[in-house]
């Protein structure tokens, strides 16, 4: 998909985005010890930065052909 190789300055925004939501999530969540909340808060947070490690990836995948 040629999208995310045309459009650099998006891609660049949508990880810094979700590379601080994810810190700040983790690091919220990691502070509410003992409380499932904190649990919950946390997975997001990893959640969005496997998002972030996507879109960075996302300009360098092949094309598959089906």
């Amino acid at each position: 998909m040629k999208f995310w190789k045309e459009h650099t300055t998006l891609r660049v925004a949508l990880m810094l985005v979700t590379f601080i939501a994810g810190i700040f999530l983790l690091v919220y969540g990691w502070k509410q010890t003992g409380k499932l909340g904190g649990l919950g808060l946390m997975l997001v947070g990893v959640v969005l930065l496997l998002v972030t490690l996507a879109l960075y990836n996302k300009p360098f995948e092949d094309p598959k052909k089906r």
